[in-house]
Parts: C-alpha cells; sequence; structure tokens
C-alpha cells in the first residue's frame, strides 16, 4: 500500500513501523514550507487587493468631494440661466422708456417682465402664499398689525403688505400681513 500525507506522523506520534523517520520529517518540513509559501502568497494578494481598494476608496472620496463643491459653487447655474430673459427684459424696458413717450411703455415692459420672473421661479418650485382672505397662520403669515374691523372675521387676513414665497415645501419668506380682530363696542 502507498503511503500519504496523511499517512504521516502528527507532532509527538511515532511514526509508523518500517518508516525512516527522518525521510517522514523531510516531507512533513516540505509540506508545511509550501502551506506557508502559499499562504505568504495569499497574504501578498490580500494585501494588493486591500491597497488598491484603498486607493480606490481614496479616489472616490477626492471625486465626491469634487463633485460637492462644484454642486455649490454651479447649483443655482439653471436657476441663473433661466433668469438672464429677465434681465434682457428688463434693459429693453428701460431703453424704451428713455425713448420717452407717457411712460406707459415702462409699465407695460416692467409688468411683462414681472410676470416672466415669476413664471421663472414657479418652474424652479418657488410659489407665493396665499394670505389675504384666508386665516391668519402664523406657519406661513407674519403678522405687522391687528385691526378692528365689523367687516371680516376676526383672526383672517385682512391686507397683504409682502408677498411671502414657498420653495416646494418649505417656507422662504412668510408674507406679512394685517389680521382682522373682533371690534370692541
Amino acid at each position: 500500500m502507498a503511503k500519504t500525507d496523511n499517512d504521516e506522523p502528527k507532532w509527538g506520534e511515532k511514526p509508523a513501523e518500517g518508516s525512516n523517520p527522518s525521510e517522514t520529517l523531510e516531507r512533513r518540513i516540505e509540506s508545511l514550507e509550501a502551506d506557508l509559501s502559499t499562504a505568504r502568497e495569499e497574504a501578498r494578494q490580500n494585501q494588493e487587493r486591500w491597497l488598491r481598494e484603498r486607493a480606490d476608496l481614496e479616489n472616490y472620496k477626492k471625486r465626491s468631494e469634487r463633485e460637492r463643491a462644484d454642486t455649490l459653487r454651479f447649483g443655482n447655474e439653471r436657476l441663473l440661466k433661466d433668469l438672464l430673459p429677465v434681465v434682457d427684459n428688463l434693459e429693453r424696458a428701460v431703453s424704451h422708456a428713455q425713448d420717452g413717450g407717457n411712460g406707459q411703455p415702462l409699465i407695460e415692459g416692467v409688468a411683462l417682465v414681472l410676470k416672466a420672473l415669476l413664471e421663472v421661479l414657479e418652474r424652479h418650485g418657488v410659489t407665493r402664499v396665499e394670505a389675504k382672505g384666508t386665516p391668519f397662520d402664523p406657519a406661513h403669515h407674519e403678522a405687522v398689525a391687528h385691526v378692528a374691523s365689523a367687516e371680516h372675521e376676526p383672526n383672517e387676513v385682512m391686507e397683504e403688505h409682502q408677498a411671502g414665497y414657498r420653495l416646494k415645501d418649505r417656507l422662504l419668506r412668510p408674507a406679512l400681513v394685517s389680521v382682522a380682530k373682533a371690534k370692541t363696542p
């Protein structure tokens, strides 16, 4: 029967009868050295793989930081590009007003520019806060005056002094309003 590596004695065991202990020991040493060499190669490959992954992670971090910085620097680029035609229209309105006339071209030009600006804002998710005639809501309105009124319900917004705006669901600026209170007899 042929001997295999499994027939080799373990540490502390006696070699099988008829076998040469020095040959068995040499084979065992060769086997351990081969195992050690394999383990070292595997460790080297793992180290290289780890270094590559670490470098990839560092590159990813740097790329992400660059992208974040660019987003902060140029994040409003789309909005600004949409506002440039509004600036052009304002320049045209001023130019027409300087040409003379009774001021009507300036009023019409500014009204068109305001309409275009509100459209740009709406495209970017900015909406006006409804105020006049609605119940006072401290989450969307800021009361600058309480006025006694028999014509309006108590706590109703009577007048809007400055419009409020929302960006999607977030309040950008509350509306400045006058609020009705009950008239005392």
